[in-house]
C-alpha cells in the first residue's frame, strides 16, 4: 500500500469499508470493484475485482448431497461471483462422488475469446457441456442468495430444474415458482398479459384485482364481475368455488372457453407456465376477426347490443368540439368505461367525506357496561 498513489489508496479504503460496486477509471482501463453482470466491453479493457465472501464448503457439499442423492445426476454448478474463489475446493469434494458434475468458470477476460467446442459461454461464464442433450439434460445448482443473478439463470434455462444453497443461511432448497419471488412476479406478469389478450380476442372486458388470498368475502365486493380467474401456483389454483358468489376458474379453464384453437383432450393443466409461448402446452390464438365481421351480442347486464370483438376498434370520428362536453360527468364516464355504468346504478358507493356539510358537535360519553346490563338502563327488581 505504501507505493500506491493517494487516490488509489483512498479508493481501497472505501472498498474495504463499504461492500458496494465502484468504478475506477484511468486513461485506458477500467478497474471494477463489486458485483458485475460481466457484459463484454469492446472499447475499454475492464479488470473485475469481485471480492470474496466466506463460504462453508463442507456445509455446501452436504446440502448438495441432500438435494442430489443419485450419484449419477448430471448437475451444472453455478455461483455468484463473490463465491467463485471457493468453487475449486467444492469441486474437489464432489467430483469423485459425482462423475457427471460440471462446474462453470467465470470468464474475466475482456473482450472474451470464442468458447471452445463443447462449451456454452453465457453471462460471463463457460460451462463444459458433456450431456447428449446439452444443458436441457442437466440440473442446475446455484451457490448464492436469491437475487437477480439466480432469476436470470432460471428464466434463461427454464427447461432445467434448479436448486440453490444460500451461504448466509447455510440452507439448500429446490427452486420453484413458489419460493423464488422474483421469478414468480415475472411469470405472473407474462400470464396476465396472455390472459388479457385472450379475453380481448374473445370480446370480454377484463380487470386485474390484487386481493392476496381470495375468500368469498373479498370477491363479493365485486358484484359486476361474472367470473374470476385465479393466477396462482399449481397447488393453490384449484378452489372449491361453491362458497363464492361467482365461479373461480384457473387460467387453463379460461383458455378452454376463450381460445377456439384449444380442444379438450382430457388432460388438465394446473401450472399456468405451461400456457405461455414456448411452453409445452401453448396453443396459438387464431387470427383476429375484423370488427366489421364480428357477431353482435346482447349484454345480460345492460340489455344493450354490443360487439364481441374488442380488438383494433375503428377510431371514432369526433367533431372539432368535445362531444362529451354536452353530457354530465356520469354520462361521460359511461362513454369511456362500462364499469362506470355499473357504479351509476349501485345503491352503495362507499363512504363520502362531505367536507363542510356535517355540523360539528361535541364529544359525548357513550354507554358503559355490558350488553345485557348497561349502567344507564333501568332494571326491575325481582
Amino acid at each position: 500500500m505504501g507505493s500506491e498513489c493517494p487516490k488509489l489508496r483512498a479508493f481501497h479504503l472505501l472498498k474495504n469499508r463499504y461492500s458496494l460496486g465502484f468504478i475506477f477509471k484511468r486513461n485506458r482501463a477500467v478497474l471494477h470493484y463489486g458485483p458485475a453482470c460481466l457484459s463484454p466491453c469492446g472499447k475499454v479493457p475492464v479488470l473485475h475485482i469481485f471480492g470474496q465472501q466466506p463460504l462453508d464448503v463442507g456445509r455446501c457439499a452436504e446440502a448438495f448431497r441432500e438435494l442430489y442423492p443419485d450419484r449419477q445426476s448430471r448437475v451444472v454448478v453455478l455461483s455468484d461471483v463473490v463465491y467463485a474463489h471457493a468453487m475449486g475446493e467444492l469441486e474437489q469434494q464432489l467430483c469423485l462422488e459425482y462423475p457427471n458434475i460440471v462446474f462453470s468458470r467465470v470468464v474475466c477476460e475482456d473482450p472474451p475469446g470464442p468458447a471452445p467446442p463443447g462449451e456454452v459461454q453465457q453471462f460471463g461464464r463457460r460451462i463444459p457441456v458433456e450431456a447428449p442433450g446439452g444443458l436441457q439434460d442437466c440440473a442446475m445448482f446455484y451457490v448464492g442468495a436469491e437475487g437477480l443473478a439466480l432469476t436470470n439463470f432460471m428464466l434463461t434455462w427454464n427447461h432445467c430444474s434448479f436448486s440453490s444453497f444460500d451461504p448466509t443461511t447455510g440452507c439448500g432448497r429446490r427452486e420453484t415458482l413458489n419460493v423464488n419471488r422474483a421469478l414468480m412476479r415475472r411469470l405472473h406478469l407474462a400470464v396476465l398479459q396472455h390472459l388479457r389478450e385472450l379475453l380481448c380476442r374473445a370480446g370480454k372486458r377484463s380487470y386485474t384485482l390484487a386481493v392476496g388470498k381470495p375468500n368469498p368475502a373479498k370477491l363479493a365486493n365485486f358484484l359486476e364481475v361474472d367470473i374470476f380467474v385465479l393466477v396462482a401456483c399449481a397447488q393453490n389454483s384449484l378452489l372449491d368455488s361453491s362458497d363464492f358468489y361467482r365461479p373461480v376458474v384457473t387460467p387453463y379453464e379460461l383458455e378452454l372457453a376463450c381460445n377456439p384453437a384449444r380442444e379438450w383432450t382430457g388432460n388438465y393443466l394446473t401450472d399456468f407456465r405451461d400456457l405461455l409461448p414456448g411452453a409445452c402446452a401453448h396453443v396459438e390464438l387464431p387470427p383476429a376477426v375484423p370488427a366489421a365481421e364480428a357477431v353482435p351480442d346482447v349484454s345480460l347486464i345492460t340489455g344493450e347490443m354490443r360487439v364481441t370483438c374488442l380488438c383494433d376498434p375503428p377510431a371514432p370520428q369526433l367533431p372539432p368540439s368535445t362531444a362529451l362536453a354536452c353530457r354530465d360527468q356520469t354520462r361521460a364516464l359511461t362513454q369511456i368505461s362500462p364499469a362506470a355504468s355499473f357504479l351509476e346504478f349501485r345503491s352503495w358507493r362507499g363512504l363520502e367525506q362531505q367536507l363542510g356539510q356535517t355540523p360539528v358537535s361535541k364529544a359525548v360519553q357513550g354507554r358503559r357496561g355490558i350488553a345485557i346490563a348497561y349502567e344507564d338502563e333501568r332494571h326491575e327488581q325481582p
